[in-house]
């Protein structure tokens, strides 16, 4: 009890300045003031108590928190460090898909070097024999014949010259398909890129296996012209769906009968937002369960051996690069279509 008011309430009682009635007003006064007081106090001990018990609770919890922060800063460290690896790791993934796929080009490119290489051996043996000629010609003074001879040389040397940039193209178009992309476009004739890519994969497919065969049927609209991409990684897209193609229609040849004709049709087509690039096949389509998963990294449905699964997933990569879509249609039984999407350069 607080001894100020014990006082106060002794004076009340004692002082005869006041009526009995102002001293009952008067105790009751300081009655609710003890009473307030009371509960302050009871109150105020209540606080400090909490005061005294939260900043405890504080310390342990900052304790708590700067164990926390150094369990995360670890485990940071390691998942910096794991992602290091699993971008090292994905990196060798793909340098060994191109490899593969490069792989699969290479009787492909051999058949296509040995036409212009034909061409050089043959044009070279008949300039030599007409050189010949010309010697006999000079010896025997006929100015008119030498001539003659000398303009069929010019012809067979521009021959010569013109298959043997083919020879070299072919060439450079290997090295850059096998090397990283610098991710650079440059313009780029879509149609001839499909085109070649075609021819590249359709023969290496025959050079491995004398059985395939398939019909290709093209249409290439001429009204596209060159558009900026990265050639190397669009070529390896249209690449990787051909091959995919010619697969598919090859395995639904080994289980159909008399009549089946395996086919596939690649088109392109200049539309009012984009390019688009059709590669469509005959072969036995998909069903919606594999639909769903085909871009996922690492899915196929090709037996052990013959596929990564990484293919169609670096595909979409790549066209998403570009800031384009890889759509998909397909009807099981009847066939699958895969559309490149790129958008339409500004003023075209």
């Amino acid at each position: 009890m607080n001894q100020h008011l014990e006082k106060l309430k002794e004076f009340i009682h004692q002082s005869d300045a006041f009526s009995e009635e102002d001293k009952a007003s008067l105790l009751k006064t300081v009655k609710n003031a003890e009473n307030d007081l009371m509960i302050s106090e009871f109150k105020l001990e209540r606080t400090e108590k909490v005061k005294r018990t939260t900043a405890i609770l504080l310390e342990e919890t900052i304790d708590e928190l700067e164990q926390k922060r150094k369990t995360i800063e670890v485990a940071n460290e390691a998942l910096s460090k794991s992602l290091k690896e699993l971008k090292a790791t994905q990196a060798q993934l793909i340098q060994s898909e191109k490899m593969a796929s490069l792989g699969e080009l290479t009787a492909g490119i051999a058949h296509e070097i040995q036409n212009p290489l034909n061409f050089v051996n043959n044009f070279s043996e008949i300039s030599k024999e007409l050189l010949e000629e010309m010697m006999e010609e000079l010896k025997n003074g006929d100015p008119e014949e030498v001539h003659a001879i000398a303009n069929d040389v010019i012809q067979n040397l521009e021959k010569i010259n013109h298959h043997g940039k083919r020879a070299d193209g072919i060439v450079k178009g290997m090295l850059q398909h096998s090397r990283s992309s610098s991710g650079a476009k440059e313009p780029t004739d879509i149609n001839v890129l499909v085109d070649e890519y075609l021819r590249l994969a359709y023969h290496g497919l025959r050079a491995k296996d004398k059985s395939f065969n398939a019909s290709m049927e093209t249409q290439y609209d001429t009204s596209i012209g060159n558009i900026p991409i990265v050639p190397q990684d669009i070529g390896r897209v249209i690449l990787n769906l051909i091959t995919n193609a010619f697969y598919a229609v090859t395995e639904k040849n080994k289980s159909e009968e008399n009549g089946f004709q395996p086919t596939v049709w690649i088109a392109t087509e200049k539309k009012r937002k984009t390019i688009d690039i059709s590669v469509k096949d005959n072969g036995h389509g998909m069903p919606q369960q594999v639909v769903e998963k085909i871009f996922q990294p690492f899915f196929t449905t090709k037996p052990t051996g013959q596929g990564t699964g990484l293919g169609l997933s670096l595909s979409y990569d790549i066209v998403k690069a570009h800031g384009g879509a890889l759509k998909v249609e397909t009807q099981e039984g009847e066939g699958t279509q895969f559309t490149i999407q790129l958008p339409l350069p500004k003023g075209s």
